[in-house]
């Protein structure tokens, strides 16, 4: 939304008609220094006197006083990186005040106010205070839910509700997730393959394969993501499934497809290990704890070699996800500003409960010496 410009607006459509400030004084019944003042901005016009001056200038209100309740895409992507700054440089009620005049300006601007929840997900963690933390988590969750249920988006909806079930779920409500998401998993509805089709029986065989690969691309990190969360689930079936999932991200080159899925899968690995040595119930521990600690050598290689300027792109097998990505501004841009980014990679190995079994070993102490050598300036 705009700020309110009415006296600009009033001063240029008066001279695109050629009018006086006399003439429009006398057509609107008021005097020449009323006009003059409206123009110069030390007074606003009658509210009863919008409509005629907006027919006369065949404008709408909206128009006429300078108002636009919505911002453009590229809009919302500025002031998010604007906010994401703010955030790592300013004392954080300052920034969350600022965030939330924002959500009252722009209150029916939705696509604003789902990037507005995901800025507050993303970085509530800014302050030690727990009880601050859960404020914030659930004004997040709250502007998710409104999303939700006001925007006409089907597709921004769902996100919302997404949004809405992990703030929900980092407050530690899973009764309430339950009841956001439902208790039982329908199978996945997906409209690529009929996208395909219907591109293939136009003769389009290029936007076929586009969006053909747009979904697979979407697919493989889905399943990557939710196949480690079955480390800790399937314990006795762990290093079954790290291996297959080390083949999957070979074969598909995942460590330059896309550096965090990566990331996260060393880290997680990691932790499959140490959660077995903390249990006691690894047959060879020593061989476990070198397995961590060279999975950590992979994520600490990549977080200081491999991830830093961030971007997404495709490669020689995924070719059309370039324009995919410029379409939606994914291509480049944190959902964190790169310092808080950074000093999250270092937590989560210098602060993470898991690996206290590995703090006294050389190797481990390195590793952290490393990233904070190479995060932390």
């Amino acid at each position: 939304m705009n700020e309110l410009n009415i006296s600009t607006i009033i001063a240029q459509n008066r001279r695109e008609k050629a009018m006086t400030q006399e003439q429009l004084a006398s057509y609107m019944g008021v005097s020449k220094a009323s006009v003059s003042k409206w123009e110069t901005g030390q007074s606003y016009p009658d509210i009863t006197f919008l409509p005629q001056l907006a027919t006369l200038f065949n404008i709408s209100i909206d128009q006429l006083m300078g108002y636009s309740p919505q911002m453009t895409k590229e809009e919302i992507r500025k002031l998010y990186q604007q906010f994401s700054k703010a955030f790592a440089k300013e004392p954080l009620e300052d920034v969350l005040e600022r965030l939330h005049e924002t959500e009252r300006k722009y209150y029916s601007c939705f696509p604003l106010l789902y990037q507005l929840a995901a800025l507050l997900a993303n970085h509530f963690m800014l302050t030690e205070n727990r009880e601050r933390q859960l404020e914030i988590l659930a004004e997040a969750e709250a502007m998710c839910g409104r999303v939700a249920a006001e925007s006409k988006d089907p597709r921004l909806s769902r996100e919302a509700v997404s949004l809405q079930a992990m703030c929900l779920l980092i407050s530690q409500q899973p009764e309430k997730v339950l009841e956001l998401l439902g208790e039982d998993l329908r199978p996945m509805v997906s409209d690529e393959t009929g996208l395909a089709q219907a591109y293939l029986m136009l003769g389009n065989s290029a936007e076929a394969r586009r969006v053909t690969q747009i979904a697979a691309y979407q697919h493989l990190l889905i399943f990557f993501s939710t196949a480690t969360t079955l480390f800790s689930l399937q314990p006795d079936q762990f290093e079954m499934l790290l291996q297959r999932l080390q083949a999957t991200a070979e074969a598909f080159q995942l460590e330059k497809l896309h550096h965090n899925t990566m990331a996260l899968f060393y880290l997680q690995g990691a932790q499959g290990y140490c959660q077995r040595l903390m249990s006691g119930t690894d047959p060879e521990p020593e061989k476990a704890a070198a397995e961590a600690l060279g999975l950590l050598k992979k994520y600490a290689d990549l977080c200081t070699s491999g991830f830093f300027p961030y971007s997404l792109h495709g490669d020689d097998l995924f070719t059309d996800l370039d324009s995919w990505f410029a379409e939606f501004d994914m291509g480049a841009g944190y959902p964190r500003s790169e310092k808080v980014i950074r000093e999250s990679m270092l937590q989560g190995v210098e602060q993470n409960p898991f690996f206290q079994v590995l703090e006294d070993r050389e190797d481990f102490r390195k590793i952290v010496s490393a990233l904070k050598a190479n995060l932390i300036s």
